[in-house]
């Protein structure tokens, strides 16, 4: 699976973030501005030197940013754990994942990957209880179809309180969970851990799964490998950041890393090849 950004989203989404124009980053890379916009359209830089003096200008990690764009890095496939469903889907032919961690009977959605009747089917060929569904956030694709889980069995909703207005179908207040940072659920043998990560969205979480043989984030658009999600509104860009650095990159280097978009990675890659681990 290709990486989720391009260098061209890369450099806008830190550019945007930081309400620079073009002109203005130009100014201070010493880069054509006609280049840079040339950049943001799509085209590519061929010269280390020029993405290291952008990526300066931009506060990013000058060499993780050129093995992206000139050596083309992907993060290492790993295999998943036993207890753990991808879930894949699109909205408007844009890729998405949701995941369904089960055991012991037991099931929680994580995101809705844009396609509740892949999971509600998975539930029932498996004969899995659902317990509860996770939402990191509130944008349509990761949370439609939540109504549709709800029919097939109800369970507690969880999502951030700053991101509720978010959803274009919100369900009954019973049901819905504003869970605060380390609050746990659990699913079989297995605990799931709250992290709360403002920045893709206001109200923004990553859930961690505590299992002895493998360490597993979901971040949906937190971040992505060798990225992060957009930043929304712009002006969360610097929260955003901390929370990528503070909270998801925190975790042990071999945490495998799950987002909404493109391949999975681990924190050891994305501290060592994602520009903005650590930006300025």
């Amino acid at each position: 699976m290709p990486l989720e950004d391009d260098f061209c989203d890369i450099i806008k989404k830190a550019r945007v973030g930081q309400g620079l124009s073009v002109d203005q980053l130009a100014r201070t890379s010493r880069l054509p501005g006609t280049t840079i916009a040339d950049w943001e359209r799509g085209s590519q830089p061929r010269s280390r030197p020029d993405v290291a003096a952008l990526a300066t200008a931009l506060g990013l990690r000058p060499e993780p940013l050129a093995q992206i764009v000139l050596d083309k890095w992907e993060p290492m496939v790993q295999p998943p754990p036993a207890w753990l469903e991808t879930v894949f889907g699109s909205i408007g032919g844009y890729g998405v994942q949701g995941y369904v961690v089960h055991d012991a009977g037991e099931a929680v959605v994580i995101d809705t990957a844009y396609n509740a009747p892949a999971m509600v089917a998975f539930l029932s060929h498996h004969r899995l209880r659902l317990s509860a569904i996770c939402l990191t956030h509130g944008h349509a694709d990761h949370a439609e179809g939540i109504d549709r889980l709800l029919h097939h069995r109800e369970a507690p909703v969880y999502l951030g309180p700053d991101d509720v207005e978010l959803l274009g179908w919100k369900p009954r207040g019973d049901l819905l969970t504003r869970p605060g940072d380390h609050h746990t659920i659990r699913v079989g043998r297995l605990t799931i851990r709250c992290l709360v990560t403002p920045g893709h969205t206001p109200g923004g979480i990553c859930y961690r799964v505590e299992d002895a043989h493998q360490s597993v984030c979901f971040v949906g658009d937190t971040l992505f490998a060798g990225s992060i999600g957009r930043s929304n509104p712009s002006t969360l860009y610097r929260t955003h950041l901390d929370s990528v650095q503070t909270r998801v990159l925190a975790l042990s280097s071999n945490c495998r890393l799950l987002p909404g978009h493109g391949p999975a990675t681990t924190v050891g890659e994305e501290q060592a090849h994602n520009p903005f681990y650590a930006a300025a």
